[in-house]
Formats: structure tokens, sequence, C-alpha cells
């Protein structure tokens, strides 16, 4: 039986190259935000979802980030997608008759210097390969998209200019979600472990929780901060760690970790993987 896998967007989003990519023996089920993503996978519709989390040039995807620790989901997978943005417009059309562009408002900021270099207006859009479709609904020569060259195929459109990107290493990290969490994979490179806490009202609390990871040895990749239940005063933290909760030194990280906060979430142990170039 076929797996199915849920992303964020409709086909030829970068979520959908990405489960291309990573499981391309599943089926792919577009859906229109991330809470939707991550309904059809705990309600058992899908068995995976794909989750994009941060872009090298962008930052962070402030909403999957305080999706993850409610969501009752797990982590078994990270995946880069290199991020080439494409300009594209109907056939026959040439770069010169484009007036406008549409996209989301963060591959604007991607492809910055391409759209001011050609004084091109903008028009935020839900998403990219939504964009893609209604300019080929529009069939208007002065009208185009930024979006993936798959998103270009899937539409029928002309792919005019590829890889305009400002950053030659722009790169989205997507996370795969399951209803599941696996501790007994070990993976043939280095293991990540995902997790979110949150630190006892004490003096110095962060700094003694964070104290355990720099004695015992463990490489903390990533660490933020975002306040919850609207206010000023509760704060959540996300963090990445290099290693499995069973490793000696990360299970005395975690050990010294629980006694300064007053909630520890495993969100997922999974294997690295590394950027595509």
């Amino acid at each position: 039986m076929i797996g199915r896998i849920a992303f964020q967007g409709e086909l030829g989003a970068y979520s959908h190259q990405a489960c291309l990519q990573s499981r391309p023996e599943y089926e792919t089920v577009p859906c229109p935000s991330f809470e939707e993503v991550v309904d059809q996978v705990r309600s058992g519709v899908c068995d995976l979802g794909m989750l994009a989390v941060e872009n090298s040039t962008y930052g962070r995807v402030a909403d999957v980030h305080r999706l993850l620790p409610e969501s009752g989901l797990h982590i078994i997978d990270e995946a880069f997608v290199r991020v080439h943005i494409s300009l594209l417009a109907v056939k026959g059309t040439t770069i010169d008759q484009i007036k406008r562009v549409r996209c989301m408002s963060i591959l604007q900021g991607q492809a910055h210097g391409f759209i001011k270099s050609h004084n091109l207006a903008t028009l935020n859009w839900h998403d990219n390969a939504a964009a893609a479709r209604e300019v080929a609904n529009l069939g208007n020569p002065t009208e185009a998209a930024l979006a993936s060259t798959l998103a270009g195929e899937i539409y029928g459109l002309e792919i005019l200019a590829t890889e305009i990107e400002d950053q030659t290493n722009n790169t989205t990290r997507f996370l795969i979600m399951s209803r599941d969490l696996d501790l007994t994979r070990r993976g043939t490179s280095k293991m990540m472990t995902t997790f979110t806490f949150r630190v006892r009202n004490i003096p110095a609390a962060l700094y003694k929780a964070l104290g355990g990871f720099a004695t015992n040895g463990v490489n903390m990749t990533k660490l933020e901060s975002y306040m919850v239940g609207g206010t000023f005063t509760a704060t959540e933290f996300y963090a990445d760690i290099e290693g499995h909760p069973e490793d000696q030194n990360v299970s005395l990280a975690l050990e010294e970790l629980h006694y300064f906060t007053s909630q520890v979430n495993i969100l997922g142990v999974y294997p690295t993987d590394r950027p595509n170039g």
C-alpha cells in the first residue's frame, strides 16, 4: 500500500518538491495551511507531513514553530531543498513584456535584486505554486510568477529565467512529521534531537539549564524563544542538539535540563541531512 504525505501549498510548491525528493514513493497531498497538514497526519488520513521550518535567507517560519509543540506529531527526518527561484509566464512571453510578478512575500525577499533590476511591480500571493497557476489562467503576458521550475512544468508556463535568487546557497529546511516517536534509529550519520522546554521561574534558570550541554560536550545547533499563552512572562524555547537521548553525554545534559525546567517535550530524534548544493 502506497503511503501518503501531506504538504502545505499547491502542486508545484517547494514543499511538494521536498516530498518528491525525500519520499518519492509516497502519494503527495496538497493542503492549504500548515494546520491542515498537521490535521491530515494526526487524523490518519496521511502517514507523514512535510513542514518548512526555516530558510537560509528569510529565516524561520514562525507559524510552524508555534504549531509543533502542540501538534502531537513527531519529527522523523529533516530535508534540505535548494530553493531555485524561476520567473514564469505564459508561453511566448519575453522578459521585457512583464510588468508585475506575484508570489509569497517570503520569496520576494529572496529575489529582491532581480525584481529591482527589472523594475517589476509585486503582488503578494498566498502560495507560490498558486501564483503560477493564476498566471496560467490569466494568459496575460504582462503578468508573471516567481516559483519553482516544477510549478512551471505543471501549469504549462514559460521559464524565462531561473536561479534568480539573491543568495547562491538559498536553502529551505523541512521537517518530516509522523504520529509516532521513533527512538530506535541511529542512521549512518549524526543524529539530531529536537525538543522544547520552559525554564522554572528562578534566577539564571536558562543559564543553568543550558550549562549541562556545555559541560557534557553536546553541540546545540539551534536555540530559539517565543512567547506562549499571550503573556510576556511565559517563554518557551525550541532547541536542536546533535546526538541521541540515549547517548551518555546527551542523557546527562537532558537530566540537568529537567532539573531547571518546568516542562520538556522531545519533538523528534532523527538522522541529520546535509543541505543540497
